[in-house]
């Protein structure tokens, strides 16, 4: 017998309540990152940061419609959408020393 608490924690993770609000945190941290980058240009620039949320955003999104029961090509968009922003994340955090794509 499940408790309330359980049975609400099963019914937020199911109805993709809670993945609705994760992806609204990363749009709102991405805009926080782009006004607070404008504000004081030492901190690490957008360009560095957005990939990283954008491949975490992609993948919540695959599993949002997964939860949903979407059409199996939503979910290969969502992945390869992450894949994509996972390997420009990658080029720009190793690239040679010397070099920078963080042009302000």
């Amino acid at each position: 017998m499940a408790t309330p608490l359980v049975s609400a924690m099963e019914a937020l993770l199911t109805s993709g309540r809670l993945l609705d609000a994760i992806l609204c945190l990363i749009v709102i941290e991405g805009i926080v990152i782009i006004v607070v980058h404008g504000n004081n240009s030492a901190r690490p620039s957008p360009r560095m940061l957005i990939p990283n949320l954008i491949s975490g955003a992609a993948l919540m999104l695959g599993i949002r419609l997964a939860l949903a029961q979407a059409e199996w090509y939503w979910l290969t968009l969502c992945l390869s959408v992450s894949l994509l922003a996972h390997l420009s994340d990658l080029v720009l955090r190793y690239q040679p020393q010397g070099r920078s794509f963080d042009q302000n």
